[in-house]
């Protein structure tokens, strides 16, 4: 009989138990267009969303302002630049914790960051981890005690 989320102690609580698996997480590619980008983010709500190579690795990862600072311009938004420049030109490098990692590492990492990627072994992108999904154990547990 396999324990469930529920059941596991806090030190037992590996990373892949709490993430969001990739099949559920917006993310765009490395040669998307920035326009392309900007209409994930708006239409996922998230501030910001992996970005992944062609073999589904993770690349980096994009956000809202990273992409309106490259169309701010000096007197007007120059949104023709969102179709002109690719997401592998201005990406951000991003943070990852591999998926069999202990919570405390899930913790460590998204201490700074509203989420973390999750990689596999080779590096694939595997899902994320959010800052509330570690709160929620968190707050499961105090009140355990």
């Amino acid at each position: 009989m396999s324990m469930t989320r529920e059941d596991k102690q806090l030190e037992e609580i590996m990373v892949a138990d709490l993430m969001i698996p990739s099949e559920k997480v917006a993310h765009v590619q490395l040669n998307n267009p920035l326009e392309h980008a900007l209409l994930v983010l708006i239409g996922s709500g998230y501030f910001a969303v992996p970005v992944l190579d062609e073999s589904n690795k993770l690349a980096g990862s994009i956000s809202k302002t990273v992409i309106l600072d490259q169309i701010l311009g000096n007197e007007r938004y120059e949104v023709e630049r969102l179709s002109q420049l690719k997401v592998h030109e201005v990406m951000d490098k991003i943070v990852s914790v591999p998926h069999d990692a202990p919570l405390i590492d899930g913790l460590k990492a998204v201490i700074d960051e509203p989420f973390v990627c999750v990689v596999d072994e080779p590096g694939y992108f595997v899902g994320i981890l959010t800052r509330r999904a570690i709160l929620k154990v968190l707050k499961r547990e105090y009140y355990r005690r």
